[in-house]
């Protein structure tokens, strides 16, 4: 096996997604040229992803879906998944995105498909399958190019006369309009979809403004990506939404709870769960999605999340979980924190954002097995922890509260304390 490459058995590996792209793109397909299921993660939740995926455990049906992808979303019920994609899937949703695109009278072959979002999030892996299935040029844009609109600029020109794709979180957005050389750049694109966290109206507003075919789109993991979006003209004639359905997908709304239902060829096997995959639940034929939307005349106009879930910076951030993770971070440190809750708050580059309430422990200053040399105040440590974290994990700001404590049934009154975090002036960390 190659570099970056660990075997898991039963046809199974995880592919560790490296600082060069192309270098780790490569290295895909050459394991799913093998047939094999190929399972891709951030750095921080690969130990997550080998857990689930089941180290040397056999498959009870005896052999492997491959050739597929295993990619992490948030799923419906608060807790991560580990979604598997087999690539005849999704060859379903590259299909009818090639024909979406066909319908604005551009050949998919030759457009420029650029990608700015690692491959372990869905919207990062699927620019290099629709590459392959198109015949079409892939160009990889190094993250800090996104947050320095000026070089982007000049280390990526783009030729108006050759169509570029690119697919963009609301904060890569936002950086790039926020910065003249970046909205000029934006300019040259024929299409940028838009999705993993709702469009602010503002800066909708700033897009429209400034003329740019922007495309808001919905789908995840378990859909293969998109499975709707909102044509650039549709968009700029101030029509809401992210469009209608794709030619592979329907889109529902359950008459109950008002979660978006979701039919379409490219929807995921399932789910892996320590070592065994766990068939997508399907109600003849339909996913029931962790948003709440609703129908209109120009498509589907999502609600907000049915569950406890954030989306941050394009991801979904489970607040709990985090919790649970930094508390035996702490824990581990021999930090003295009594007591931690994590809240989201609105961020305007980041949709939102966690802060996190903190109370030490009762006349403490350590702990045994704490570093007691150099005195560093609590908010900072409980920082510097929160490093290991994904970056849409990690709060932006501590705040002490000498009150903060659960109920006598160990519940947290997020109402109240949400309340109490809305008293607190706002600072920058």
């Amino acid at each position: 096996m190659s570099s970056g490459v660990r075997e898991l058995g039963s046809g199974r590996v995880l592919l560790g997604c490296g600082p060069d792209p192309a270098a780790t793109a490569a290295q895909l397909e050459v394991l799913l040229a093998q047939g094999l299921v190929v399972g891709l993660a951030a750095p921080q939740e690969e130990r997550e992803l080998v857990a689930a995926l089941g180290l040397q455990a056999p498959l009870q049906s005896g052999h492997w879906p491959g050739p597929a992808v295993v990619v992490g979303s948030g799923g419906s019920s608060g807790a991560r998944r580990w979604v598997l994609q087999p690539l005849e899937s999704l060859d379903a949703a590259l299909d009818a995105l090639a024909a979406w695109l066909e319908g604005l009278g551009m050949d998919p072959a030759a457009s420029l498909l650029l990608n700015p979002l690692p491959l372990h999030h869905v919207s990062g892996l699927m620019p290099l399958l629709r590459a392959r299935r198109w015949g079409a040029e892939l160009r990889w844009l190094e993250p800090a190019l996104l947050r320095d609109p000026a070089r982007l600029a000049q280390a990526q020109p783009l030729d108006p006369r050759r169509p570029a794709l690119i697919s963009l979180v609301p904060t890569q957005l936002q950086r790039l309009v926020d910065h003249p050389d970046g909205l000029a750049w934006l300019a040259r694109c024929a299409v940028i979809w838009v999705g993993g966290a709702a469009l602010p109206a503002a800066l909708a507003e700033r897009c429209r403004a400034a003329g740019l075919p922007l495309s808001p789109c919905y789908g995840s993991s378990e859909t293969g990506a998109m499975v709707c979006a909102l044509e650039p003209a549709r968009f700029l004639a101030g029509d809401p939404g992210v469009g209608r359905s794709l030619g592979h997908a329907e889109l529902a709304i359950d008459p109950g709870d008002g979660a978006v239902r979701i039919r379409a060829a490219s929807l995921a096997a399932g789910w892996w769960a320590a070592g065994q995959l766990q068939p997508l639940p399907l109600h003849d034929g339909w996913w029931c999605s962790g948003d709440r939307g609703r129908l209109g005349p120009a498509g589907l106009e999502l609600l907000g999340r049915l569950d406890g879930a954030i989306s941050s910076g394009g991801e979904t951030v489970f607040p709990e979980q985090v919790e649970v993770r930094l508390r035996a971070l702490a824990e581990q440190a021999g930090l003295p924190l009594e007591a931690l809750l994590l809240l989201p708050e609105s961020d305007p580059l980041w949709g939102e954002r966690l802060v996190g309430l903190y109370r030490p422990a009762a006349a403490a200053t350590g702990a045994p097995g704490a570093d007691q040399s150099v005195p560093v105040p609590l908010a900072e440590r409980l920082r510097q922890l929160a490093l290991q974290l994904p970056p849409s994990q990690r709060p932006r700001r501590w705040l002490a509260c000498a009150e903060l404590a659960p109920t006598a049934l160990g519940k947290w009154q997020r109402g109240r304390w949400r309340a109490w975090l809305m008293q607190q002036p706002i600072t920058n960390q």
